[in-house]
């Protein structure tokens, strides 16, 4: 379509030498094209997708810091503040060498989208820092966030922006810098979600992005006629999405039976046992080697392509573009019929364009990750009332949300005919409502 085409080449144009952002925009847009036609004209002159493509605030800063042995070291810090439509700007902090303006931009254009589909009150944003928690003591971790959250603390808020953890920003980072954030500020109030349950955290917010990614999974495969138990599944990554994903997929009767970090993946044909990689990743901070180290029967493939083995599904929970085209061919050829995408963008476009083709059932990271989000928004809901909420009614609630998710996604799939693409389904259904809450706020 000739619009959407001239307004991802506009974004491409003004935004030289941002790979990961090009490649969101691009697979987005031209998934909305059956319900831009129906409005061509009136998104034309409005500029919405113009508007979308283009964040409302851009902040980078500097974040200097001392080590345990008195150097002074020196990072780049980032919040891009994308759309705020629909509520404050929500979206985690990522802590990694790779963080640049372009995957900032990339995860918070994703997030505007991601945030619609829950149905709640939020806006889309994300932010980080090219610091790399690895191998840094709690020391050293603690004055970087406190730099961070120096520059930061002036830009977010309850009812302005509220961050809240990604890669390398867990509890323990996400206590420092609320604990700098409360110091600076004089005020105990929700600006940051993901903390401890002692100081308003939500129970289930760790859990939630992997438990909310098995609940939408088993919500598809009803669909289907199938069910995720008896499943054997491949899940990339260690971190809490993995690990709780893992949890879950086993406790609805499934085995998992990978997981990885960046140095290779573990494999064990009768799964992984949960509590086991937990102490490891959470507890001793280790690597899934030493899982294979501790647990006969588990191999350990350094460097080795996790997308080979043969599984029923595969929930890819590490990082953008970790799915090639060769990685996907492999998929298709050892009967793979499902993919959970865990991780934001795991799948090249080449490789999704081939999984589609192949019959592949995918369903896409703004609706298979959104249960993170929507429980650090009942956090928010929970610090502004003072109220706590058990385990079980949280889990219920993320319970629901996934459902709802999926209903709006099959709804826009009927409407346009979609033929359960749960990508086009997705990506229109949270398009449609934040386009609409920006024109009837005028924001032409």
């Amino acid at each position: 379509m000739q619009y959407v085409n001239e307004v991802i080449a506009t974004v491409i144009e003004h935004s030289p030498g941002q790979p990961e952002f090009h490649q969101a925009v691009k697979e987005i847009y031209e998934s909305l094209i059956p319900a831009v036609k129906k409005h061509e004209e009136e998104y034309r002159r409005t500029k919405i997708l113009e508007m979308l493509a283009e964040p409302e605030r851009s902040i980078s800063f500097r974040v200097p810091w001392v080590d345990d042995h008195g150097k002074v070291h020196l990072n780049r810090g980032y919040r891009i503040q994308f759309n705020s439509a629909l509520g404050p700007y929500k979206g985690g902090l990522r802590f990694h060498p790779s963080v640049n303006r372009g995957i900032v931009k990339f995860l918070g254009f994703e997030q505007i989208f991601k945030n619609a589909l829950t149905g709640m009150a939020i806006g889309g944003a994300k932010g980080g820092a090219t610091f790399d928690p690895k191998g840094k003591s709690d020391q050293e971790i603690m004055s970087f966030c406190q730099s961070f959250m120096t520059e930061l603390f002036r830009h977010i808020g309850p009812n302005i922006d509220v961050p809240a953890g990604d890669i390398g920003v867990g509890g323990r980072e996400i206590g420092f810098l609320f604990g700098q954030y409360k110091r600076l500020t004089k005020r105990f109030e929700g600006a940051l979600s993901g903390k401890g349950v002692e100081f308003g955290g939500s129970e289930v917010r760790v859990e939630a992005t992997g438990y909310g990614a098995i609940y939408l999974t088993e919500e598809m495969l009803k669909h289907h006629d199938d069910t995720i138990a008896g499943k054997k599944v491949v899940i990339s990554g260690s971190g809490n999405v993995a690990l709780y994903a893992l949890q879950k997929a086993y406790q609805m009767g499934a085995t998992v039976v990978t997981v990885s970090d960046s140095n290779g993946y573990i494999y064990n044909e009768n799964g992984i046992d949960f509590e086991t990689i937990r102490r490891i990743k959470e507890d001793e901070r280790g690597r899934v080697k030493d899982y294979a180290d501790e647990m006969t029967g588990t191999d350990y493939f350094e460097g080795g392509n996790i997308w080979e083995v043969p599984c029923d599904l595969v929930i890819p929970c590490a990082t953008q573009n970790e799915i090639s085209l060769d990685s996907a061919k492999k998929l298709v050829s050892n009967g793979c019929k499902y993919i959970t995408e865990g991780s934001n963008m795991p799948c090249t476009r080449e490789a999704t364009d081939y999984l589609k083709d192949a019959g592949m059932i995918i369903l896409p990271s703004k609706a298979a990750n959104a249960g993170g989000v929507a429980v650090s928004t009942l956090e928010m809901s929970q610090n502004s009332v003072r109220q706590y909420k058990t385990f079980k009614q949280l889990d219920r609630q993320l319970h629901e949300i996934m459902i709802n998710i999926y209903t709006r996604i099959m709804d826009a799939n009927e409407e346009y005919d979609l033929k359960d693409d749960y990508i086009a389904g997705a990506n229109i259904a949270g398009f449609r409502r934040v386009a609409k809450a920006m024109r009837l706020e005028g924001y032409v």
